[in-house]
């Protein structure tokens, strides 16, 4: 009998966010990771987002099979995904909880908004027309919520730990993708106002505002994720009648994250304090695309890439 290949993609990306944390720490142990923030908080896309879309009128939701297949009970809960996504195993590795809920389900414990929750929404995006479109929560809403989740807080351990609690989160911010897909590519609603590279900074001013006003509100460590390889993905290619990734949008990808990776240094710099880290997610993504076979995967979408 033939044995299942390991699942291991989900060990790659758990290694990942391991060494984003030891750089954010400088400690050298998942033992010395407990306690080193106190609540996780979560902004973005479908990426992030663990389930405020089920409380939503809107068509994007994966409320339904086969979302959630890998997922504890294998039921699914919001996530776009088999399983869990990053910000579960953030507050996983970091010793706070097993997986981090969305701010909209109703009846949160007071242990859960202390321990942190998402604000994200999928098909959401730093322009706000790209929420628009999608019908979803866009970042200045997710803001918003995020104000009224502090009110909440000061109610459960008072003004002073609220301020202490926020401070010391960890912030992940991932969005950006479906300004791009969708806003840019797909509707063209943003082609008419920019070519690409002003299209990408404005999406850049965009996000650089947006950290800003976490800052205002008290944070003081981000992590904020670049772009993956749009060109793999499944829908864009599928729109386009090929199995191919398409390079260009891959390219145009890899130069925004490098105009991010050179702003947020820039933004850190402005905010006294501030501890403001890059998270490449596009090159693990190209490698399990490039070498399924390393990561458990005998089948492979792309079979030119």
């Amino acid at each position: 009998m033939s044995k299942k290949p390991p699942k291991v993609s989900s060990m790659a990306f758990t290694l990942f966010i391991f060494v984003i944390l030891l750089k954010l720490s400088n400690v050298d142990s998942t033992h010395n990771l407990t306690n080193l923030f106190k609540a996780v908080l979560v902004f973005g896309d479908s990426t992030a987002d663990t389930g405020n879309n089920n409380y939503i009128s809107t068509a994007f939701k994966a409320d339904h099979r086969p979302y959630g297949l890998d997922f504890p009970g294998r039921i699914p809960t919001g996530r776009f995904s088999n399983g869990k996504l990053v910000p579960d195993f953030w507050v996983s590795l970091l010793g706070i909880k097993q997986t981090i809920p969305p701010y909209l389900k109703p009846n949160l414990s007071n242990y859960q908004i202390r321990t942190g929750v998402n604000f994200a929404s999928a098909g959401s995006g730093y322009d706000g027309v790209t929420a628009r479109v999608s019908g979803v929560i866009p970042m200045t809403k997710q803001l918003n919520y995020f104000k009224e989740y502090i009110k909440r807080l000061k109610k459960v351990v008072g003004l002073k730990e609220a301020k202490s609690i926020v401070k010391g989160a960890l912030v992940s911010i991932s969005a950006g993708t479906n300004d791009f897909t969708i806003s840019y590519y797909d509707l063209r609603t943003r082609r008419d106002d920019f070519a690409i590279g002003g299209y990408q900074d404005f999406v850049l001013k965009k996000l650089q505002n947006f950290t800003k006003e976490l800052y205002k509100l008290g944070c003081r460590t981000m992590v904020v994720s670049g772009l993956p390889p749009m060109g793999c993905l499944p829908i864009q290619m599928a729109s386009r009648f090929t199995r191919t990734c398409l390079k260009e949008q891959n390219f145009d990808a890899r130069i925004y994250n490098q105009k991010l990776m050179k702003m947020l240094p820039q933004i850190q710099s402005s905010l006294a304090g501030s501890r403001i880290m890059y998270a490449d997610i596009y090159t693990p993504l190209m490698e399990m695309i490039h070498n399924p076979q390393n990561y458990g995967k005998i089948l492979t979408l792309f079979p030119h890439t």
